[in-house]
């Protein structure tokens, strides 16, 4: 186990309510009024943490000078999760996968897991050598959605989704250039939506894995969206479906 600072209040709020047991200490900004840092600093001493004020200086070298809104935790971060996880994920038969192949800004992996959490999903896959990982700004930029939905570290992302095929996953690849509507494709059932890194997009080997690719239409000046609106997009076409609404 390692431990990391998080910083800002969604992410302290995130951990204190999913998993207070990790939460060593919560460090605060002397002399600060904001009545959602003191709700926290009470919800803290409720489950037993330890608080502790201290000067601002203090917070923004522990936050790595990130935005900390006055407050950061330490926390003891659990090992990642790995292939061996996914493969007791895979039996549900409306799972809802989201694969990111190579997403490695921070902001963008922190707000497609804010996404994958409001949608409900089951598993966010990512490949270990291609990805950020949960970094202070990831969680902050997942508004705590790191503590509620599971990030799975993948060694080989082709072997991966292969699994995933073999277990009944329909593999549902974004590319701009694909034929398919997004709105025309399926998403019902056990599926993986499958977005491609900033830039480069999805790798060929990834690509080739997919059982069919999809575009979101744009109909105005726009050629592509950024990775993490176009999973948010996605994401709640899934919802929209499966809820069977028109």
């Amino acid at each position: 186990m390692s431990e990391s600072w998080i910083v800002g209040i969604h992410p302290v709020e995130g951990a204190l309510a999913n998993d207070p047991s990790r939460v060593r200490e919560v460090l605060v900004e002397q002399g600060t009024h904001n009545p959602r840092v003191t709700e926290l600093v009470n919800e803290a001493k409720r489950l037993g943490v330890r608080v502790h004020a201290r000067p601002r200086a203090m917070l923004d070298k522990v936050s790595g000078h990130a935005r900390h809104q006055g407050v950061a935790a330490n926390y003891e971060v659990p090992a990642a999760k790995s292939e061996h996880d996914l493969a007791d994920l895979l039996d549900s038969d409306d799972a809802l996968f989201l694969v990111l192949d190579g997403v490695t800004d921070p902001h963008n992996l922190g707000a497609c897991l804010r996404s994958a959490a409001a949608a409900g999903a089951t598993a966010v896959i990512v490949p270990k050598d291609r990805a950020v990982g949960i970094t202070p700004v990831v969680r902050r930029a997942s508004a705590g959605a790191v503590d509620r939905v599971p990030l799975i570290e993948v060694t080989n992302l082709a072997r991966a989704l292969r699994d995933m095929k073999d277990a009944g996953v329909w593999l549902t690849g974004l590319a701009g250039e694909a034929q398919a509507s997004l709105y025309d494709v399926d998403l019902k059932g056990k599926v993986a939506l499958v977005m491609g890194g900033e830039g480069e997009g999805m790798r060929r080997l990834t690509r080739e894995a997919c059982d069919r690719l999809a575009r979101i239409p744009m109909p105005g000046a726009m050629e592509s969206l950024n990775v993490s609106v176009a999973t948010g997009v996605a994401l709640f076409e899934a919802v929209r479906q499966r809820r069977g609404e028109q």
